[in-house]
């Protein structure tokens, strides 16, 4: 058995992270006795300079020719105000690959209790973000003199999709399903609450359903994390919550991502939520740990090999547990350190195992 995966990596501390997060997927390929095949390509910054295009014509054939993609990140203040920006060509891999889910769990790993603000574990949970639509898309969009605008926009059948995924998991974990919008003001966020309740009953009659104002959300998530166990929101409103997860679980440099297309298996786009962080760059105390839970999900979700996923995630927690930490989350261990000894517990798991 065979994949393929493009990688890439990206500006900043990209590079660093997503070199070790392939070195636990060549461990586990060892593991698993499958081979895997590495084809890297440029995005962000690095490929402005090298190429003159955020996301180069190459770049996209890759990416369709791959089984999954594994990002590391774009951004950094050198490009910030050119004409071309890093960031253009995220968006451009998103829309080309046209995979609209963006899941991102969080959970407080084992001895990050007291790392967190709220100086105990919560039950944790995951975050859907539609990632195709509103204000990040939505045109007519940009500046005339003294003015600058940008239009939201969603159809129905985009918040169907991703509303439908966030049924599917929230059944299959048990809890209710949390929608998260702005229906007292935005007319997109009335079109996604109607739209979200309208399948909820013809389809998951059996799946409780909460809505949340986005404002009222962000303050019960930190006051009572336990009840958020899987949320679905719009583009703009899922990327700062999930970034306010981060927060919550003690830092950003611990949570991954996974950006796939249903609830089937199939190729996804895989990264760390974190930025390119170009103020530590190339020191080596870039946590690692992101990156690699990303590869967690993209064996599940791309490769659907659940156990090596939850291997992977096993050995993440027991290293956290015992102290092997980066200094986001109150540690001295090197990006270096933290990934050999994450990889030092996966094959201790799979000798225990056999």
């Amino acid at each position: 058995m065979g994949y393929s995966i493009a990688v890439l990596a990206g500006d900043g501390i990209g590079p660093e992270v997503t070199k070790h997060a392939v070195g636990v997927l060549r461990e586990m390929a060892d593991m698993g006795n499958f081979s895997l095949e590495v084809h890297e390509g440029l995005i962000g910054g690095r490929a402005i300079d090298e190429a003159g295009d955020p996301f180069p014509q190459e770049t996209e054939a890759l990416v369709h020719r791959a089984q999954a993609t594994l990002l590391g990140a774009v951004g950094g203040p050198r490009w910030a105000d050119g004409p071309l920006t890093p960031e253009q060509g995220l968006l451009r891999l998103r829309s080309s690959l046209g995979l609209f889910a963006n899941i991102r769990p969080f959970e407080v790993l084992p001895g990050l209790e007291t790392t967190t603000p709220l100086k105990r574990a919560f039950s944790g949970g995951v975050v859907i973000r539609e990632l195709l639509g509103g204000l990040y898309y939505g045109e007519p969009r940009g500046r005339a003199g003294d003015e600058a605008f940008d239009t939201s926009r969603y159809t129905k059948a985009e918040i169907e999709r991703v509303a439908r995924l966030g049924f599917q998991l929230a059944k299959t974990q048990g809890v209710p399903l949390i929608s998260i919008d702005k229906a007292n003001v935005l007319h997109t966020s009335k079109l996604w609450r109607e739209t979200v309740a309208e399948l909820g009953r013809r389809e998951f009659p059996d799946v409780t359903l909460e809505h949340r104002y986005v404002d009222a959300a962000a303050m019960e998530m930190v006051l009572f994390p336990d009840r958020f166990r899987v949320v679905v929101t719009e583009n703009l409103f899922g990327d700062i919550l999930s970034d306010l997860t981060g927060g919550l679980v003690g830092s950003l440099g611990v949570l991954g991502s996974a950006t796939v297309g249903d609830w089937s298996k199939g190729p996804g786009l895989y990264e760390p939520i974190h930025g390119s962080a170009p103020d530590i760059a190339g020191k080596g105390i870039a946590n690692p740990v992101g990156a690699i839970w990303s590869v967690a999900l993209l064996l599940d979700w791309s490769f659907g090999l659940t156990q090596a996923a939850d291997l992977v995630k096993e050995a993440v927690r027991r290293t956290v547990a015992e102290g092997i930490r980066t200094p986001d989350i109150g540690g001295t261990a090197s990006t270096e350190d933290v990934a050999e000894a994450i990889m030092a517990r996966m094959w201790a798991q799979h000798r225990a195992a056999r």
